[in-house]
């Protein structure tokens, strides 16, 4: 690992656009939380933990994310997780995050909404203050329940509509396409909330026409699969519509076989408007700039190519032109200090 190419990245400017907080649950954390919880967990060692972390599909993956979510009990709890992610990020030159968070894996074993959102909020308000790094709060449907629950999970955040950025989609992609969920995003839409849904990592091409045409979305997450559908890759670069690739997640549950084939340089290649995430960094084995620096080492992508990549990714916020504006304007300030 060049060492010129760690710093280069770690120093870039960049916002985090795909990342789900649960998934920055580290494994010292997992058995902190368990035993100030007194929650039982099925490992005796934090090695134990990461010996199952070697998982290698979406669905073993899921199995064990959600063992994980249940020793996070109380509001201290999420926003002790939120701040150390955010550590971790602003350590990688993070400057704006826009984090997801599953409030039906919590509400579902008895925990109220607030305790994940009033957590994790306070957690972004101490961020901010920390660290300066600014960040919006996206809740997702768990795709596998259904879209009443769904419903039921949009009317509980209302008392905390002012401080909801949008609604996103995740969890098992395959059987549950889009179109399950296409009235309550409509009903998110009206509420004002911005729209993203996870498309095209597992699922098929057709997941992602869904996504576009029938849930309406802002932002699409991963959308690897787009690059088999000629028309769809040319729409996705006519629209700028903003992809939210996460190569180490790829890697991990076998999306990809190998870095050297992932589908970034090939979308950059083709117009599209990609930018690198790290997705559930405490599982899939690195934080944002590991994805970047890993990819460029794979790949051979230049640096040129990782600045377009960073400079999407606020581009692609959802933040105001004034903000995107300031965080282009720093990434110049960056280029022209390191020349």
């Amino acid at each position: 690992m060049s060492s010129d190419l760690v710093t280069f990245v770690a120093g870039l400017p960049k916002a985090e656009l795909h990342l789900h907080i649960e998934g920055s649950l580290e494994p010292e954390q997992m058995f902190e939380f368990a035993r100030r919880n007194r929650v039982a967990i099925p490992f005796d060692s934090v090695e134990q933990v990461r010996a199952a972390y070697d998982f290698s599909n979406l669905q073993d993956f899921l199995d064990i994310y959600y063992a994980g979510a249940d020793v996070l009990r109380t509001e201290q709890d999420f926003h002790e997780l939120a701040l150390a992610y955010f550590r971790r990020a602003a350590a990688d030159g993070v400057r704006h995050a826009e984090i997801f968070f599953d409030p039906q894996t919590h509400t579902d074993r008895g925990l109220p909404f607030a305790v994940a959102a009033d957590g994790l909020l306070s957690g972004m308000v101490a961020a901010e203050a920390e660290l300066g790094v600014s960040s919006k709060l996206i809740l997702c449907f768990l795709r596998h329940l259904d879209e009443e629950a769904a419903f039921a999970t949009l009317k509980a955040v209302e008392p905390w509509l002012d401080r909801i950025a949008g609604v996103g989609l995740d969890s098992s992609e395959v059987g549950h396409p889009p179109s399950k969920f296409q009235r309550v995003f409509a009903r998110a839409g009206e509420m004002g909330l911005k729209r993203v849904a996870h498309a095209g990592e597992e699922g098929p091409p057709a997941y992602v026409h869904e996504a576009l045409d029938l849930l309406r979305i802002d932002r699409m997450d991963h959308g690897n699969r787009s690059m088999e559908d000629e028309g769809l890759i040319r729409r996705l670069a006519d629209e700028r519509m903003t992809l939210t690739v996460c190569p180490l997640s790829n890697l991990k549950l076998c999306v990809v076989d190998d870095l050297a084939d992932h589908p970034v340089p090939e979308m950059l290649r083709r117009g599209l408007h990609v930018t690198l995430n790290s997705d559930d960094p405490a599982y899939f084995g690195g934080y944002v700039a590991d994805n970047y620096v890993r990819l460029a080492e794979a790949t051979g992508l230049s640096r040129e190519a990782l600045v377009q990549m960073a400079r999407n990714s606020f581009e692609g916020a959802f933040v105001d032109d004034a903000a995107k504006t300031r965080h282009l304007a720093e990434i110049d300030a960056y280029l022209a200090e390191v020349g």
